[in-house]
């Protein structure tokens, strides 16, 4: 069975490319940018929508301006492995605004989260009223970047 970027061409490539940087693009101009008639065009895009390439459009929001300057990167690691315990922590980790990422990790730690929140206060705040408050944590190791060097949503497509 094929994937579906096994199936597409150039010219799906370079619409996901397009649409990547800019997810507002009117149809005439992604058309134009691809090298497409607008009907072609739209129906590719409805395809890409229809198999779920394409999962949602989204606004991305500056942090620093509404007041979400600071990312911070923790290490978790829990009392059990046991289905039970991983559950449990990912519940609690669903309802977490402030944990934008949560990835199940191989390796030292059991979880590796993304958290964005005001400013080191907020952050300890948060720490102390929610992670603390999850049973099933062991440990929580803290990693606050000095300087943002690369951040993308884009995903590369060959």
């Amino acid at each position: 069975m094929l994937h579906w970027f096994e199936k597409m061409d150039l010219i799906d490539k370079k619409i996901l490319k397009e649409l990547q940087r800019n997810g507002k693009l009117q149809n005439n101009d992604l058309a134009h940018l691809v090298g497409l008639s607008p009907s072609p065009c739209l129906r590719r895009v409805k395809q890409l929508e229809d198999s779920g390439v394409i999962q949602q459009y989204v606004a991305l929001l500056d942090a620093n301006k509404i007041n979400l300057g600071l990312t911070v990167f923790a290490r978790i690691w829990l009392k059990e492995q046991d289905a039970k315990t991983v559950d449990q922590f990912v519940e609690a980790i669903h309802d977490m605004p402030e944990v934008v990422e949560c990835q199940l990790m191989a390796g030292d730690c059991d979880f590796f989260l993304r958290i964005v929140v005001a400013d080191l206060d907020a952050y300890r705040t948060f720490q102390i009223n929610n992670l603390n408050k999850i049973t099933s944590i062991q440990n929580v190791k803290t990693e606050i970047p000095l300087q943002g060097i690369k951040k993308t949503t884009e995903l590369p497509l060959y």
